[in-house]
């Protein structure tokens, strides 16, 4: 996948989850929020409570014991008590403590005598006034306890939404997928169109936001298909029609130029000549990249690879007596069979050896090197220095040295061939020991293309 492009289905499943945390998060704050106020209100609520209840009881408890100058400190009830928030003091107008709790000291208690509320550090008062204002009861409740009790409790929520929210991202991840599974499947049948494969697109189900698209790439196929069709037939047709007067041309100026005497006449009849055998091999090879096009690299037969290559080779050295073709065969020679289209598959490994013949260094051999896993390398010493990027030459009309007669569709022929027929065309070069660059074609024939026998 390209650095700027991104998965539709990942992206939803993130930004959904993201967005599912945010508003759990948000919403346990809320939670938390709303039940630390409603917490304070219950605890102020029993501290209020028990300072009330507390207050008779206390006045009465108090008038019944004897008159002493040190406050009264009201026993502990029960010795394995350890939980215990609330602590009060009974205080007289002045202040001074009168008696107090058991797990509380003597020493005064910082909230005024003043009849309700008050906090201060990590407790909460309330205090009640009795016998017209000259006796005080004041109750105080742990700050630290509510706390607790808060924290508690938001881990109490939290806690059930750890465990839920991945089982909601991974079920939110299912239905986007699942979603968007049309969108995917149509992606795929898109990208599988080219210019081999224009047949229009089929996919039932589609969603209505994206139904109409498979109607206007279909469309677009279909004028797409015919335009490419025209262009063929006007190709195929024309080198076709051409060739039999291009035939008879060539052969009348074959006799005219045997007829001429003089030298200079000989001369342009020989540069005529030239120029027609240039303009067949066009047609020729126009010819092979109407029929490449057409797809006749696709076939459900098999063939022996072996016994094609060594038909090729020598047919190409009885055609061209002149080459020196040298064959280096690695590995075992056992045959290897391929579902192949054996006039494609020869198109494709005539077009190399001409392309090395053509532009190859007079005198140098062109070596062919096949292994037994089905590549075939022919390789040649070149004239003229290359391009950085050899793989230009694939492309049409692309030649590396001008002054050599040639079309410049040969790799291109080839390099369309070899892909209908699941394989590669593999461009590269190399510097030799002595310093000549070596130009290579490899036909890379994928192995899961071979056949079993």
């Amino acid at each position: 996948m390209r650095r700027n492009q991104y998965s539709l289905s990942g992206h939803l499943v993130l930004s959904i989850s993201v967005m599912l945390a945010i508003l759990w998060a948000v919403g346990v704050g809320l939670a938390i929020h709303v039940m630390r106020g409603e917490f304070d209100e219950v605890f102020d609520s029993g501290l209020q409570e028990t300072t009330e209840r507390l207050a008779p009881l206390v006045v009465d408890d108090f008038f019944r014991r004897d008159t002493v100058d040190e406050p009264y400190r009201i026993a502990q009830l029960r010795s394995d008590s350890t939980d215990e928030y609330l602590t009060y003091q009974v205080r007289d107008a002045s202040g001074r403590v009168l008696m107090h709790s058991h797990n509380v000291d003597a020493v005064p208690y910082p909230a005024p005598l003043v009849p309700g509320f008050w906090s201060e550090g990590d407790r909460r008062f309330f205090t009640v006034a009795t016998i017209k204002d000259t006796l005080f009861i004041q109750v105080a409740d742990s700050l630290e306890h509510r706390q607790e009790a808060t924290l508690e409790s938001a881990i109490a929520l939290l806690f059930p939404i750890l465990f839920l929210l991945p089982i909601a991202m991974l079920a939110t991840g299912w239905i986007v997928v699942r979603a968007t599974k049309p969108i995917d499947n149509l992606r795929v049948a898109i990208s599988a169109r080219d210019g081999a494969n224009l047949e229009p697109i089929n996919i039932a189900g589609l969603p209505a936001e994206i139904a109409t698209i498979p109607l206007s790439v279909n469309t677009l196929l279909g004028r797409l298909k015919l335009a490419m069709q025209a262009e063929r037939d006007l190709a195929a047709n024309s080198a076709h029609e051409l060739r039999t007067p291009l035939a008879g041309a060539l052969a009348q100026t074959e006799l005219l130029a045997g007829q001429l005497e003089r030298p200079s006449d000989k001369a342009r009849a020989d540069r005529v000549l030239e120029a027609l055998r240039r303009l067949s091999q066009m047609l020729e090879k126009l010819l092979q990249l109407s029929r490449a096009e057409a797809g006749i690299g696709l076939a459900d037969s098999v063939l022996d690879l072996w016994a094609l290559f060594d038909l090729l080779v020598e047919e190409f050295r009885r055609t061209n007596p002149s080459s020196q073709v040298e064959i280096v065969r690695k590995g075992s020679q056992a045959p290897i069979v391929r579902r192949l289209d054996p006039d494609a598959f020869a198109i494709a490994f005539n077009n190399i050896l001409e392309n090395a013949q053509r532009y190859g260094m007079p005198g140098h051999p062109i070596t062919i090197i096949h292994d037994p896993a089905g590549r075939i390398t022919v390789s040649n010493v070149v004239v003229d220095p290359l391009e950085p990027d050899v793989n230009i030459y694939r492309r049409r009309f692309r030649r590396g040295n001008s002054r050599a007669p040639g079309s410049g569709l040969g790799l291109a022929i080839v390099d369309t061939l070899m892909s209908q027929m699941g394989g590669a065309l593999v461009l590269g070069s190399r510097n030799a020991a002595n310093g000549d660059v070596v130009f290579e074609c490899t036909l890379d024939l994928d192995a899961s293309n071979a056949a079993t026998m």
